[in-house]
């Protein structure tokens, strides 16, 4: 049994070293996302950068990447690496993860490389509100645990430089906002496991998976949203936060959030959508409702070469090497349509809120995935796209 320098702090959950986990379920993971943005409100070139960085214990491995869309560039970096013994290395080659002050500021480091010379940063992300701790998200299928998961989310802005290309890009938290979030548990990972009963094609046609998962930041306040469904509209997982800049004040729960959505003709990429809230109110008066409108600025096909399961060669999890560092770069516009449908889509967006007859306008995250059928939106099987 190996010790690690996180075994000298009192953070232990079960009676081994804090390098194993409290399953030996394979798909275990814990894992670190980030995104960074500018050009939302049209005075310069929006950029949209996804950072993610994961360890697999039960895998033996950690890996991480770099995904940047610009105008019609998608440029991503990866690398994976054996796990090893000390769990708060949070490196993978030239890229890591350092935590300042806990639950409030991160530098994340890409150091130039041969492998990747398009893409190098130097940011750090600082708070500018509290971290939401969501709803945990559970799902079983077939009597499997597929997911078991818990996500903390929180907002912020970005400091330090930016370089594609050899152009060196100021950032600077005025102009440069995101999230980043925390999530551990079980989810699918690594390669692909043998399907057992769901490989009957009366299982496999049905499979769906449809997602929205929205952080809306409006200056003193950010909105939180979580829906998960199957494909006849039950809620899977849903959660809906008004998360206060202030932290004073606690975060209120908006009630059950709803969605319509517009679809581009040819595709299932979002054109348009209206997140609603809906909360009982008292008795004789009528539920309290907030509105938001999502207008998507820049997708970002975040599951393109990054490890999401598209590329049979590199998935998360996956076992590649002692250290393998690789760079990719290709056109969005050369994006084969299939991987389109079948990876969730990072919109970079726009929101504009109606509360009590007042307008805001605010920027951020709008995920949405929707694969397979879903009865509302007149999906019947997984090849199929809006009119």
């Amino acid at each position: 049994m190996t010790l690690s320098p996180l075994d000298d702090y009192p953070v232990h959950q079960i009676a081994e070293t804090i390098r194993r986990v409290g399953t030996s379920d394979r798909n275990f993971y814990d894992r670190y996302y980030f995104n960074c943005h500018a050009g939302v409100d049209g005075d310069s070139e929006p950029l949209f950068l996804i950072i993610g960085l994961g360890q697999y214990p039960n895998l033996g491995v950690c890996d991480g990447f770099a995904v940047l869309r610009r105008g019609d560039d998608h440029i991503v970096f990866r690398a994976s690496r054996a796990l090893g013994d000390d769990r708060m290395d949070l490196s993978v080659g030239p890229l890591r993860i350092e935590i300042i002050e806990g639950l409030h500021r991160l530098r994340v480091v890409l150091d130039p490389s041969p492998e990747a010379p398009d893409l190098n940063f130097d940011l750090t992300f600082e708070s500018d509100g509290p971290a939401n701790l969501e709803a945990r998200h559970f799902h079983r299928q077939l009597e499997r645990v597929t997911f078991d998961t818990q996500r903390f989310v929180q907002t912020g802005t970005w400091s330090g430089s930016l370089t594609v290309d050899g152009d060196v890009i100021p950032v600077t938290p005025e102009a440069w906002r995101g999230n980043r979030d925390r999530s551990w548990g079980v989810r699918p990972v690594g390669e692909a496991e043998p399907p057992g009963r769901k490989a009957d094609p009366s299982i496999a046609g049905s499979q769906n998976f449809f997602w929205i998962y929205s952080i809306m930041q409006f200056g003193d306040f950010t909105v939180v949203t979580v829906v998960q469904e199957d494909q006849q509209g039950r809620r899977i997982l849903e959660d809906a936060t008004r998360v206060w800049a202030d932290r004073s004040r606690e975060s209120e729960w908006l009630g059950r959030p709803d969605h319509q959505l517009t679809f581009i003709s040819g595709t299932r990429e979002v054109k348009s959508g209206t997140l609603y809230f809906r909360r009982p109110g008292a008795p004789g008066e009528s539920d309290h409702i907030l509105e938001i409108t999502c207008e998507p600025i820049l997708p970002n096909y975040i599951g393109v070469g990054t490890g999401y399961g598209l590329e049979q060669d590199w998935r998360h999890g996956m076992w590649q090497g002692e250290l393998v560092v690789q760079g990719l770069r290709e056109k969005v516009s050369d994006i084969e349509p299939w991987k389109k449908m079948l990876c969730p889509v990072d919109n970079l967006a726009r929101f504009t809120l109606v509360e009590d007859g007042v307008t805001r306008t605010g920027t951020g995250l709008f995920e949405v995935v929707v694969i397979g059928p879903h009865q509302r939106y007149g999906f019947t099987g997984i090849g199929d796209v809006a009119p």
